[in-house]
């Protein structure tokens, strides 16, 4: 069955003009492609053996109970946040998807080092989210600075999308929430537009993060960093289940 889903992935991700090669038919595999399957195989998991985990989280990568707290950051970058979600709450799982190799690697590395042991990292496709994780089975959800996809021929191609957030919707447990950054106006203006028809309750809005009341306590993440030396205020969104 892993094989049949792992085919659809791959279908659905080529319709979508986002290929993803799976890792083993890489022909000339970097130190990065390799560490996904070697020194890092205990906290990161390829295409197909993430697929054997819908359902697990908890209790197989986790080893802990239903009531244990498992979030997900989609699209991890270089994973500053991801480290620093993983110290400042200890006490909750954290599981990021994340598509290129090296930003993967560096992400699992990073929270590592930093000593979690709350942190696991797949890769996969985002827009396929729910072939990982099974209804209910998430808590909160972090996505930020998606690819814009800015030219209005590619705005097909953005992540949120009124099915995109139905799906997250569903995977989220009660009394838990979605947080949105975005450095693109034309992107949070149309994301605001999907957010009000959609399933959520919208908890809070600014179009500039860092002079509102959300900034404090804030984690300035390393593309928050570029935009602000650029003079790019930061969008952002929580949304409520």
């Amino acid at each position: 069955m892993p094989r049949d889903l792992l085919g659809r992935a791959h279908m659905e991700t080529t319709s979508a003009h986002l290929r993803l090669s799976r890792s083993k038919e890489i022909p000339r595999p970097n130190a990065y492609v390799k560490a996904l399957d070697g020194d890092f195989s205990e906290w990161a998991f390829n295409e197909e053996r993430a697929l054997h985990l819908k359902g697990l989280w908890r209790e197989k990568v986790f080893g802990q109970g239903a009531d244990y707290p498992v979030d997900l950051e989609v699209g991890t970058g270089n994973g500053y946040f991801f480290a620093h979600r993983c110290q400042v709450e200890s006490d909750r799982g954290l599981v990021g998807i994340e598509i290129k190799f090296k930003p993967l690697i560096q992400t699992i590395r990073r929270a590592l080092r930093g000593g979690a042991s709350n942190a696991r990292i797949a890769r996969f496709n985002a827009s396929l989210v729910d072939l990982l994780f099974e209804e209910g089975e998430l808590n909160n959800i972090f996505i930020h600075h998606p690819d814009p996809w800015d030219k209005k021929k590619k705005h097909k191609h953005r992540l949120i999308q009124d099915s995109y957030l139905a799906k997250l919707f569903q995977l989220q447990r009660s009394d838990c929430f979605l947080e949105f950054k975005t450095d693109s106006r034309d992107y949070f203006d149309w994301s605001v537009e999907r957010f009000k028809r959609s399933s959520y309750r919208i908890g809070g809005l600014t179009y500039d993060l860092h002079r509102s009341e959300y900034g404090q306590g804030n984690f300035v993440t390393h593309f928050e960093q570029i935009f602000i030396r650029q003079g790019h205020p930061i969008h952002y969104a929580i949304l409520y289940k």
